[in-house]
C-alpha cells in the first residue's frame, strides 16, 4: 500500500505541475500555524496539498509508519476548486489514495 500511495502522490505532483499549480516558494511560516482543517484560513487548497498533505504523506511512507485508515479530501477540493479548469486531473490521484486507504 505504501508503494501505491507513493506512486499516486508522485502523479498528484506531476498533475499540479502540468496545471501550473506547483509553487516554487512556500507560504510564510505563519501559514503553517493554522489550526483550521486544510489550513483554509491561511492557505489556498492547492498550497495545502503541496506544502502540507504531500510532504506529510511522504514522511509517513518513508518512516514506514501506518498510513491513515481513511481520508476524505476530495469533497473539500471539489467545492473549493469547482471553477478550476483541470479539476478532474487534480482529483484523480487523490481519489485513488482515498480508495487505497479505505481498504
Amino acid at each position: 500500500m505504501h508503494q501505491q500511495t507513493k506512486m499516486h502522490l508522485q502523479q498528484l505532483q506531476l498533475n499540479m505541475q502540468s496545471l501550473g499549480l506547483w509553487q516554487m516558494t512556500p507560504p510564510p511560516e505563519s501559514a503553517f500555524l493554522s489550526e483550521q482543517p486544510f489550513a483554509l484560513d491561511t492557505m489556498s487548497p492547492t498550497e495545502w496539498l503541496q506544502w502540507i498533505f504531500i510532504p506529510r504523506m511522504y514522511a509517513l511512507i518513508e518512516s514506514e509508519a501506518g498510513l491513515p485508515n481513511k481520508i476524505s479530501i476530495t469533497p473539500y477540493l471539489e467545492e473549493a476548486l469547482k471553477e478550476m479548469d483541470g479539476l478532474a486531473d487534480l482529483l484523480s490521484p487523490i481519489s485513488e489514495i482515498e480508495k487505497l486507504l479505505q481498504k
